[in-house]
């Protein structure tokens, strides 16, 4: 086992060709991963409601376009992103804001169906109870219901980010210099170290994930507590 190949390139995997080119590696994977985690969560929350509380048509037809998200490969929608929006519209869309786009319209898709069961998940009585003192509906949404519900949605949405942090390995395929990416590069210019790089890859990975769910579980423990 030869550690020098990693000692030798650890500033290219943790930030790329940083400070002398683009941001890469490490650091890139996280922005990605904080990115795509804010914007499917917002996502998620909002369509989540929204599936909550529409019936009929709008229900159904809101429910085919998230199944429709969830159904599709990461990968598919990056490809349709990055090469058909040129095409079909003339819309040229950056390589980093093609990986956001498609990992959060596909994590929100996620996120909703948990939000929805979060608020499903309360009994009718709590929302006539709330009406019969005189809320409105979004104040009895407000007031009553998501306060009870976020706990329950809590470890969904830490599940879905830590994918999010191991989905965004799929940047690769269109050039998108993030941690696999630049470890990729560094195996095929070495050639012959390829099981140390990747081992070191996948503990940085873990070592991500692992920080991202021990705070984010702290993070509900304290709400859960507080409420």
């Amino acid at each position: 086992m030869n550690l020098d190949v990693i000692t030798d390139h650890l500033d290219y995997f943790l930030v790329g060709a940083y400070p002398h080119g683009p941001l890469g590696g490490a650091a890139l994977t996280l922005i990605l991963s904080v990115l795509s985690a804010l914007v499917s969560g917002v996502l998620g929350f909002i369509l989540g409601i929204a599936l909550a509380v529409t019936r009929g048509f709008a229900q159904t037809s809101l429910l085919l376009v998230l199944s429709f998200f969830r159904a599709i490969p990461v990968i598919m929608l990056i490809f349709w992103t990055y090469f058909m929006l040129p095409i079909v519209f003339g819309i040229n869309v950056p390589g980093i804001a093609t990986v956001v786009i498609a990992l959060s319209l596909i994590g929100g898709a996620y996120l909703a169906h948990s939000v929805y069961a979060g608020i499903r998940s309360l009994r009718q009585g709590q929302w006539q109870a709330a009406a019969a003192l005189g809320l409105r509906p979004w104040q009895v949404l407000r007031y009553v219901i998501l306060p009870q519900a976020l706990p329950i949605m809590t470890p969904s949405f830490i599940n879905q980010w830590v994918a999010l942090i191991k989905d965004t390995s799929l940047a690769y395929v269109i050039g998108v210099g993030e941690l696999s990416f630049v470890a990729t590069q560094v195996s095929n210019r070495e050639m012959v170290y390829p099981t140390e790089i990747f081992l070191f890859v996948a503990l940085l990975y873990y070592a991500i994930c692992s920080t991202l769910e021990f705070f984010a579980n702290r993070v509900a423990r304290r709400y859960q507590q507080a409420t």
